[in-house]
């Protein structure tokens, strides 16, 4: 009996120790998964890469700083995949890789400008900007599409079919939609630089100011 009731309480605390140490394994975990900071990246063009101004001017900087000053209690990273000059075509080719490196839990596409000045096919345009929202959301990705409007120099058949390439890829994924970027900027002198396209330094509150409610529906 003396035997049994030794062998019997072996086997209880090693099953109590397996337990605990179990426990400390998940409790851990969810520490570890609590602690990963909640990433968006930005994937743009020239007016998210602060063109023609300082870097820590343009919007995505301030975004950084108000995640910072607005929500202490929370771990924001802001990752600013943006080039000037970038294409829907160069973002798409770019995106695969940038996802891996940074499975961002947000991805705000603001790409399609430059296609639209240089005249790029609709079916293109569309085409590359389904593939982006795809490619996001299978990582596992929550989008915010940044629409954008382009001058009538294409006529305006171009000029609202571009416009409208935004919403209808959108709509198709479910995702998050700012209908313009530069809503309330694009037409005030003294908002743009000289050469109309690029918005200055004082502009770049009012895009934050203009993503802020779109991605709110996305923290």
């Amino acid at each position: 009996m003396l035997l049994y009731f030794k062998h019997f309480t072996r086997q209880v605390t090693k099953h109590c120790l397996l337990a605990i140490t179990l426990c400390a394994f998940t409790l851990s975990c969810w520490a570890a998964e609590a602690a990963k900071p909640v990433s968006i990246m930005v994937l743009g063009d020239s007016i998210s890469a602060a063109f023609g101004i300082a870097r820590e001017d343009g919007w995505v900087n301030l975004l950084d700083q108000h995640l910072i000053n607005d929500h202490p209690d929370t771990d924001y990273k802001v990752i600013n995949a943006s080039i000037s000059g970038e294409t829907t075509g160069g973002g798409l080719s770019r995106l695969p890789k940038l996802l891996a490196n940074h499975k961002p839990n947000i991805v705000i596409i603001e790409l399609g400008g430059n296609d639209g000045l240089r005249g790029y096919p609709i079916k293109t345009l569309r085409g590359n900007l389904d593939q982006m929202v795809s490619l996001s959301k299978q990582a596992n990705a929550r989008v915010l599409v940044a629409g954008m409007q382009i001058p009538p120099n294409y006529g305006p058949r171009y000029t609202q079919q571009f416009y409208d390439s935004f919403g209808k890829i959108a709509q198709k994924y479910d995702t998050a939609l700012l209908p313009f970027l530069l809503e309330g900027i694009a037409l005030s002198p003294g908002l743009m630089q000289k050469d109309g396209i690029h918005p200055t330094a004082p502009a770049q509150p009012l895009i934050l100011q203009n993503v802020l409610p779109h991605l709110k529906e996305l923290l």
